[in-house]
């Protein structure tokens, strides 16, 4: 079943983020940031199927190449708080093709150039080889300002003002999620996708008044896994093949989200009976049948015949799933304490590693050696990639904080500097402290 995603994040000076770096990462490639002096080497960075960029009529040829667009970016703005890009992240169809989900990204970013008038650089990403294989994705890093024939110009006000900007992203969340369902409807597929929430479509439903399209969608909202569980349960999901048995979620949020697609598959089963049962029963009173034989022939079509037996035992596998599902909880708060105290410890551990992270990245800002400095600061970025494995987040996760304490870092080693040179012009000039 298709399923629908779209995020919207600004990359801030303010936290230590730089438009080049972003770009560099996301398209895997090296980019050299020329505001700040620092090469941003993602050449080694797998699982990126295709990075192009889109750019308005009449734009400038320079802004077709990812270093001269993103330093053009970081370049325009003058504020250290200054919001150098946006970026859209995206959920792409598993259903559609390579061909089809490319196209459709392209699509989208290409919406979003002509409703604001700027420049998109996208990266399409395959799934990480340790998470859902379904979670195909794209992130299109966006300009804060219109690009024109005479370069980076206005700001784009209308995404960032809090009157329109909500407005804004939710008009591009409606457009992306008719996007994708035009896209697999030309591909014969029947899988659809909805931006709105579970409630509101369940509102939207009774309001048409198809109350067991709103039944349907009475149902909780299924949560991420995130790596670390989705990777123990794609095991389990391969054992339970192997074996011939039937697949039983190991982890609690495993259980959760089995919990939520079992339910989702018996009410569309349901859905699917009912449906079937109103119209014998309408078809029979349209032929003048009774009542009574006519409710008894759309009973037999609801409860006997093809599949029932299954359909029964679907429902009481169902509630033997939630009862085990109730005992793995209980469980899990028997265990809780343990968890968390052992999430607090590789909590801590990170905050140590970003510390001393920060620290390694400003001794590497200040090695005079231009290449020395380049090898140390590539070996950092390897320790940041392996870290970010090792504590189960995204690069950034460590990354972004990092730049943030590493900046803080060269700011106090300033003023520690400009206090120690006052101090020693004291002393010679025979000032007493």
């Amino acid at each position: 079943m298709a399923s629908y995603h779209l995020s919207v994040k600004t990359v801030k000076r303010s936290v230590g983020r730089t438009a080049t770096a972003a770009a560099a990462y996301r398209a895997g490639e090296c980019l050299s940031c020329e505001r700040e002096g620092r090469v941003h080497d993602y050449t080694r960075k797998q699982g990126i199927e295709d990075a192009f960029i889109l750019v308005p009529t009449g734009a400038p040829e320079w802004a077709s190449d990812r270093a001269g667009l993103w330093n053009a970016a970081e370049a325009r703005e003058t504020r250290k708080n200054s919001v150098t890009a946006r970026e859209w992240e995206l959920a792409l169809p598993s259903e559609l093709s390579v061909e089809g989900r490319a196209a459709l990204a392209r699509d989208f970013a290409q919406a979003l150039v002509d409703r604001y008038g700027i420049a998109a650089d996208v990266a399409l990403h395959a799934p990480h080889r340790e998470g859902d294989q379904r979670n195909h994705h794209a992130h299109i890093l966006t300009t804060t300002r219109v690009l024109s024939a005479d370069g980076l110009t206005d700001k784009t006000r209308i995404l960032d003002a809090a009157k329109t900007g909500g407005a804004e992203i939710e008009d591009m969340r409606g457009l992306w999620a008719q996007m994708q369902n035009h896209a697999l409807e030309l591909a014969g597929l029947e899988a659809r996708v909805d931006h709105r929430s579970l409630e509101d479509q369940r509102e939207a439903a009774l309001d048409r008044g198809e109350e067991l399209v709103a039944m349907t969608l009475d149902r909780d909202p299924e949560i991420k896994l995130g790596p670390a569980a989705n990777a123990m349960e794609r095991k389990a999901r391969r054992v339970a093949e192997i074996d011939g048995t039937d697949y039983t979620p190991v982890t609690q949020r495993g259980a959760q989200v089995h919990g939520v697609r079992q339910q989702r598959s018996l009410m569309a089963d349901l859905l699917e009976r009912m449906v079937q049962a109103r119209d014998i029963y309408t078809a029979a009173r349209e032929a003048d049948v009774s009542r009574l034989s006519a409710a008894t022939e759309a009973a037999r079509a609801l409860f006997t015949g093809a599949g029932a037996r299954d359909f029964a035992a679907s429902f009481s596998r169902a509630y033997q799933g939630k009862e085990a599902e109730r005992q793995r909880a209980l469980a899990e708060e028997r265990s809780q304490a343990r968890e968390v105290e052992r999430l607090a410890v590789l909590e801590a551990e990170r905050a140590q590693f970003i510390e001393q992270i920060a620290r390694a990245w400003q001794d590497s800002r200040e090695i005079e050696d231009g290449d020395l400095s380049d090898a140390r600061q590539k070996a950092l970025i390897s320790q940041v990639e392996a870290a970010a494995d090792r504590f189960g987040c995204d690069f950034g996760d460590i990354a972004d904080p990092a730049n943030a304490r590493a900046n803080e870092i060269k700011e106090q080693r300033v003023q520690a500097l400009e206090l120690e040179r006052e101090l020693s012009r004291g002393i010679d000039d025979g000032y007493e402290l």
